[in-house]
Order: C-alpha cells, then sequence, then structure tokens
C-alpha cells in the first residue's frame, strides 16, 4: 500500500514532465494511475511486465519510462524497507532488473538505466536517494515522499495494534 502511495506521487510528475495527459487532483491519495501514458516518442509504464525473448524472472519495475526520440529507458522501482535495510535493498533492486535492462537493450536498442527509489518505514533514506530522485523526470520531493512512507507505517500500527485515530 505504502509503496502504491509512493508510486501515484511519482507517476503525475513523470508524466506532467514528459507532456503526458494526466488528470491532476487534490485528492491523490485517490487515484489510480493508468497502467500506460503514451504520447508522442514517451511511453510511461505502471506496474505492467515487460515481454522479453530471453526469460527473464524479474520483469515487472513498478515505472518504466520509454523515450524513443532520446533512445533511453528508465526502469524506476520504489521500496520501503525497514530502516537497518535501506542500502541493501538499494543495491538488491539495481541487481535485480540488471537482467531486464540487459534485454531491453538488446530488444529496444535504448540505453537502460535503473534508478532505485528507496526510503525506510520511518523516513530513513540513502545518500544517493537524491541524485536518483534528479535522474527521474519531473521534480520530486524527498520530503513528501518521505512522510508517505511515515504515514503508511503508522497506519500499519494503528491497524495491528487496533487503534482508533
Amino acid at each position: 500500500m505504502m509503496m502504491t502511495m509512493m508510486i501515484i506521487i511519482i507517476i503525475p510528475f513523470v508524466c506532467g514532465f514528459n507532456g503526458l495527459g494526466i488528470e491532476n487532483t487534490d485528492k491523490w491519495y485517490t487515484h489510480m494511475p493508468n497502467p500506460v501514458y503514451e504520447e508522442g516518442d514517451v511511453t510511461v509504464l505502471w506496474n505492467e511486465a515487460v515481454h522479453t525473448d530471453r526469460e527473464v524472472t524479474e520483469n515487472r519495475p513498478d515505472i518504466i519510462i520509454k523515450n524513443k526520440k532520446e533512445k533511453t529507458c528508465t526502469l524506476i522501482d520504489v521500496a520501503i524497507p525497514a530502516d537497518t535495510n535501506v542500502v541493501q535493498k538499494e543495491a538488491e533492486k539495481k541487481l535485480k532488473y540488471k537482467s531486464l535492462c540487459i534485454e531491453i537493450q538488446r530488444m529496444w536498442d535504448l540505453k537502460c538505466t535503473i534508478i532505485p527509489i528507496i526510503i525506510g518505514a520511518t523516513g530513513i533514506v540513502t545518500r544517493r536517494l537524491r541524485k536518483n530522485l534528479e535522474s527521474v523526470p519531473g521534480k520530486h520531493s524527498t520530503d513528501s515522499l518521505q512522510k508517505t512512507a511515515v504515514l503508511g507505517t503508522s497506519h500499519i500500527i494503528r491497524k495491528v495494534l487496533q487503534c482508533e485515530a
């Protein structure tokens, strides 16, 4: 749930930056993005599997931005691990999609990059998060992503403890 909320925050900025029509709403938390946004040479895929010639087990990153004009493909994967695993999870995500990235380069003839967006359950971030967010098209706020992670964690804790807050 928390990852979906973070993706819902990221998608409108990515689509808006690339000139893809996406409706802006004040209630972003109720919006579910379409699986595919396409405009001209840019395609943004959300939660879609990439079908390759060779078998790739990890073929469903959270967001895929395919830009045919610039000949680039960006794979974005979001995770909210325990705070002690933030650095480890970032390395894991890069390694996880490496074979998919190689297949995309081979099949689509596009330069592929993997961008992990990792924020700990209590808002802890790695040193590379700001650089990673700068690589994602659009304008992104580390604060809003951290806030989403912390609010999601508190929601889970309330449900577990069955609080009325």
